[in-house]
This record gives C-alpha cells, sequence and structure tokens, in this order.
C-alpha cells in the first residue's frame, strides 16, 4: 500500500468534519473567521505607522485589540471598508473584506440548511416529547377519531393536557386527519409522532412512563392481536419502565388471544375483547330497540356517564332503600372495597364501610343527596309483575362477516327455543364456517341461503315480513365505504317492502363508519350499531377511570342483571301521570333497577336521543302511552 500523502489525510479530515452536521459548519465557519481577523490585525499592529490607517495625510499606529476590532468589522459589513484610506491598509481590508463576503455568504448557507433540515426532522415526528400525566394512544385506525374526541370532551375541566400518538403513519398526515374528523380540541393539545409501537426506541418517544393511560390500538391487518400483544410486552417488560403499575387499554379481536394477552399485561391491562363485545350489543339490540344509544349515552363524555361516590350516611342502609336518595342522579349498583363491581344487587344488601355506589350522573359534583323523604311514589299506579310463555323468533341476518357466528351465539342466549336463524350471503363458505361454529346451539336453528343481500328480487323472495328481527351486517372483504353503501341499499329495500307489506319488523344494522349514520337515518332502521364508536368509547372510559373495568365487565356479562327496554304497561298504569319514584318502586318489588325510559314518540328524533332518557330526574312528572318502554336492569 502507497504511503498517505499529507493531502489525503486532510481531505479525509475535512470530509469527516463537514459530515458532522450544522453546528459543525457553524464552529468552522467561526473558527476560520477568527483566523482571519486575528491575523489582519496582527498583520496591521506589525506593520505600525506603515500599515495603519491615514487620516489628514498622517499614519495612525493601531493597537491590536483596535485592529482586530475594524478586521472584525469589515468581515461582517463589506461596505465599511469605504471609507479608509491608505493604500497598505486598504489592501490588508480589502482582503480582510473579501474574505467576510465568503464568511457571511457560508454562515447563511449553512444556517439555511440547517433550519430546513431540523424542520424536515421535526416534520418526520421524531423529536422526544416531554410531558406528564398524559394520555398515550399506539398505533392508528379510524378508532383515533372517536378516541381523541371523547378524551378532549373529558379533559374539558382541566386547564391543560394532552394526548400523544405514535404510529407507523407520516406525523403531517395524522395532524391533518384530525384536524378534518375531530376539529378543535379546546383545551388538549395533540402530538403525533411517527414510529413503531412495538419498538423500545421509538416507545420512548412519547415518554410512556410518565403517562397516565396507555390506549394499545389493534393495527387493520390479519396479525392485529400479535401486535397489540407485543406493544403489550414493549411496555410491560422495558428496560426503562417506571416502578408504579402502568394503565393500559387494549383490544382483542380472537378470544383464542385473550388469555396470552392477559399472561403479559397481568393487573396493569385492561383488556377489550372487540369482537365479543359488538356480537353481544348487536344480538341484544336486535331484539331491544334503542339499546345501542343507551350504551353510548353511559359510554361517551357528552351526557351522563358512571362514576363511583361513597357516602358515610348510607353506611348500614341497604341498597334498595339508596336507590331513592338522589333525585337527579341514578344508582345501578355498588363498587366494594376489594375493588369488585355488582349491577343491581339483592336489595337487602347492606351498604359497608368502603364500599362506593355506582351511580349514573352528569359529572362527578352533580351526585348530591336530594333530602327527599315523601317521593309522592302513586301506589295505585303500580303494576303486577307478568311473565308470559316466551314464544320462538325469527331472525334475518343479511350480509355476513367474521361476528356473524359469535351474534348467533348470543341470540342463543335469549331467545325461545324451537327459534330459527336464516343467514343470506354471498359468499357461500359461511356455510362451512356456521355449520363447524355453531353446532352447540340449545335454542335455536341456522338455514343458510346463498345471494346478494342488494337485490330487491332476492329479498322479496326471503319473506321478510316473516321474521321479528332482521340485522344487517357489513362485509369483511370490502372498504367501511363500500360495505356501507351496500347496507344502505339493503336498508332502504327493507323499509320499502315493510311499507308496503304494512307490516312492522325490526332492522338494525352494523355500520362501519360513524358519519354514515346520518345517511342510514333515512331508512327509518329501528337501530344502528357503530362497531367501531362502541368500542372506542369504552377503552375511552377506561384509559380516564380503571375502576370501570368491573363494571363494564358485568355490564356486557350474559350471567347476572344486563339492561333491557320492558314495556311501561307492566309497571306503571298507561295515561297516568306518575313520576319516576314510582316507576323505581315498581321495579324495585321484582328485584330490578330502572334507571330510564323510552318514549316511542320521540324514536325517530335524533335531537332528543331517539326517545332515550337515561337518569331522568326522578320528582319529574310523564305520562306513558303503551309502545313505550322503561330501561331497566334485570337478570332477564
Amino acid at each position: 500500500m502507497k504511503d498517505v500523502t499529507f493531502a489525503q489525510r486532510f481531505r479525509y479530515w475535512f470530509d469527516n468534519y463537514m459530515s458532522k452536521g450544522t453546528a459543525a459548519l457553524i464552529g468552522g465557519v467561526g473558527g476560520f473567521s477568527l483566523v482571519v481577523i486575528l491575523f489582519a490585525g496582527l498583520v496591521i499592529t506589525i506593520g505600525g505607522s506603515l500599515l495603519g490607517p491615514e487620516s489628514d495625510g498622517a499614519r495612525t499606529p493601531l493597537s491590536f485589540p483596535e485592529a482586530a476590532w475594524q478586521a472584525l468589522m469589515r468581515t461582517l459589513d463589506a461596505g465599511t471598508m469605504g471609507g479608509d484610506e491608505g493604500s497598505g491598509y486598504r489592501l490588508v481590508m480589502f482582503a480582510v473584506t473579501l474574505g467576510g463576503v465568503f464568511i457571511v455568504s457560508t454562515l447563511i448557507g449553512v444556517l439555511t440548511s440547517g433550519v430546513e433540515s431540523k424542520l424536515d426532522e421535526l416534520r418526520k415526528g421524531r423529536s422526544r416529547i416531554i410531558e406528564s400525566g398524559h394520555t398515550v394512544i399506539l398505533g392508528w385506525s379510524s378508532q383515533v377519531f372517536e378516541i381523541v374526541s371523547e378524551l378532549v370532551a373529558a379533559n374539558e375541566n382541566q386547564r391543560q393536557s394532552c394526548v400523544a400518538i405514535l404510529s407507523n403513519e407520516d406525523k403531517i398526515e395524522m395532524e391533518e386527519q384530525i384536524r378534518e374528523r375531530v376539529g378543535d380540541t379546546k383545551k388538549t393539545r395533540i402530538v403525533c409522532r411517527t414510529g413503531s409501537p412495538i419498538d423500545l426506541s421509538d416507545l420512548e418517544i412519547i415518554s410512556p412512563h410518565t403517562a397516565k393511560s396507555i390506549i394499545i390500538l389493534a393495527p387493520e391487518t390479519d396479525d392485529a392481536d400479535t401486535q397489540t400483544i407485543k406493544a403489550i410486552l414493549a411496555i410491560t417488560n422495558n428496560p426503562n419502565r417506571r416502578v408504579e403499575p402502568y394503565h393500559i387499554i387494549a383490544e382483542i379481536r380472537d378470544p383464542e388471544n385473550l388469555e396470552a394477552a392477559r399472561l403479559v399485561g397481568k393487573t396493569e391491562a385492561e383488556l377489550v375483547l372487540v369482537d365479543e363485545l359488538v356480537s353481544r350489543v348487536t344480538a341484544q339490540t336486535c331484539r331491544q330497540s334503542g339499546l345501542s344509544v343507551i350504551y353510548t349515552e353511559l359510554l361517551d363524555f357528552g351526557g351522563d356517564e358512571i362514576y363511583f361516590k361513597e357516602e358515610p350516611s348510607l353506611v348500614g342502609k341497604t341498597f334498595g332503600e339508596a336507590m331513592f336518595v338522589y333525585d337527579d342522579s341514578a344508582l345501578m349498583g355498588l363498587y366494594f372495597g376489594d375493588g369488585k363491581a355488582a349491577l343491581n344487587p339483592p336489595m337487602d344488601t347492606i351498604i359497608q364501610a368502603g364500599d362506593k355506589l355506582a351511580v349514573i350522573s352528569e359529572d362527578d359534583d352533580t351526585i348530591r343527596l336530594s333530602g327527599i323523604t315523601d317521593y309522592k311514589i302513586n301506589k295505585n299506579a303500580i303494576r303486577q309483575a307478568s311473565s308470559p310463555k316466551p314464544l320462538p323468533e325469527r331472525t334475518l341476518i343479511l350480509n355476513w362477516n367474521r361476528r356473524g357466528t359469535n351474534i348467533i351465539k348470543e341470540l342463543d342466549n335469549y331467545v325461545a327455543s324451537g327459534s330459527l336463524v336464516t343467514v343470506v350471503s354471498e359468499t357461500e363458505e359461511v356455510e362451512a364456517e356456521i355449520t363447524s361454529e355453531c353446532g352447540e346451539l340449545k335454542n335455536q336453528t341456522v338455514v343458510f341461503k346463498p345471494g346478494d343481500t342488494t337485490s330487491r328480487r332476492m329479498l322479496d323472495s326471503l319473506d321478510v315480513s316473516s321474521y321479528n328481527h332482521i340485522i344487517t351486517l357489513g362485509g369483511d372483504q370490502m372498504g367501511d365505504q363500500e360495505s356501507d353503501a351496500c347496507t344502505l341499499v339493503t336498508l332502504l329495500h327493507l323499509r320499502d317492502i315493510s311499507d308496503k307489506a304494512g307490516h312492522h319488523f325490526s332492522i338494525v344494522s352494523e355500520m362501519l363508519d360513524v358519519r354514515n349514520r346520518a345517511l342510514a337515518e333515512v331508512t327509518r332502521a329501528d337501530d344502528f350499531i357503530v362497531s367501531d364508536k362502541l368500542v372506542s368509547l369504552m377503552m375511552s372510559q377506561l384509559s380516564e377511570n380503571k375502576a370501570l373495568a368491573p363494571v363494564f365487565q358485568d355490564l356486557f356479562d350474559p350471567e347476572g342483571s344486563e339492561l333491557y327496554l320492558k314495556p311501561v304497561g307492566d309497571y306503571v298504569a298507561l295515561g297516568t301521570p306518575v313520576n319516576f319514584y314510582t316507576v323505581l318502586e315498581s321495579a324495585r318489588l321484582r328485584n330490578e333497577l330502572a334507571i330510564g325510559y323510552r318514549l316511542r314518540a320521540d324514536a325517530g328524533n335524533p335531537a332528543k336521543s331517539y326517545g332515550v332518557a337515561v337518569n331522568p330526574t326522578k320528582s319529574a312528572i310523564v305520562t306513558f302511552s303503551e309502545a313505550d318502554r322503561i330501561i331497566v336492569l334485570a337478570e332477564q
């Protein structure tokens, strides 16, 4: 190998130095400027009277500091040398000015390049955030907009709050979509960063160790649960993890992956089983129109929510006695000192010290004891419970997705023996899936028919008027907008068939995009299940209050008490003005808990929550008609 020359070594050093970035370049320019200024000052000082400036025909020797200062001024401003006199002095200052032109132009170029580079870096969303007590969202899906909207509503009473989002999406695109879909975020700052939620170094960008809660969204891929479990693992087993437990909320789609997620998350992760939740609500709602509106009211931050309140004055009293203590809040259960919850517990349950009441109220500061002692209960209006024999039901499911089998299984828990489910789908493989997944039904038989659910001829051949309930599902093989468009066409046909036949049947539809619900309301379907919104609302609530987990688990569990809409005539006399205390007492006599009602006259009015009134003022007078329903927590 030939000997390396000095020129080659210098070139190698120079290349390495130039690659160090803006700070190094500015330092290099500054160093070169200093050399030029000091050299010029030294030359003028040594030159004495020969190189000093000329004034009135005489040369003035300059000291070194003064000579360096004059050189500095000419380096920064080329016009400064315009008044210089003396040939030697002018020659030196001309050389300094030429060097200054090079130095200043280079500095401007370096600064411009550095600023552009920094802006590009910020646009990439790779800078670390410094936040504490913020909410972290890992991943990106259509649910993020609803979650951010709910968190903004939840944080309205706080002086400032922050939501940090980390996903593989482009930072600028995320911010633009949030501005478009969410709008004004009020006091909540939304910070987006680009990175992988399962990469340990990328996780540090959004400061998860100082967050109050972490929401993990499942990616819209086939291995969604695997990615979710990896994200949980990246947080709980992080080398930099904090001592205090994390508060993680994650969604799991396949029940078979639930146990693995629990092993990873332990007590630090609250897991939402998405498909099971949506399937259960769909099955319940198709039999009870308006139920999804009630769930939405309880889960969003826009109206009444579930809070916990300890009332020392009620210690020693029974749950049945405590039901009447609030006039503008509704009791729905107990949250025990051991962290367990019970909705509609036995009426003789004694409230112990440390127990909290699970209360539906507008806000936590609106939970106030009314002090009312005379509830003005109209005992003459109370009706005795009746138990009619349940009849077999016919359910029609139009279109198919991965939640179809779960819906059929959930329906089997509620319908009478001898019931029928008919499934219609263009995908013939669905029949084999139903046979393998729904082979052990107790109360239903399932029939499959191939066909296009948007075809009017196909729908007419089904004799839809013979069915009690109709469910339309979104397709797995289509995008959200295409699927909702097909659902809308199907609903229009169904409503036309109903109008021409003069026969009403319950229609419940699954919408994938909440924005399409407004369009679909023209079909006058009885209810809509917006699956992503329902899951998003629950995750938002859990992120703000971990104690709600056992309440939601009890609320959506087929065992124990659930929400039902029952005929008002079973509770109070029709056409008789009564207050809600009377309804509450009637429900208490049959070990049920009334939390609201639905007025059929307002069922088509979105401004009045489709007739649903959760947590009505109990002292207010209302007159019910035959088609109205009472919302109760009951075992059946």
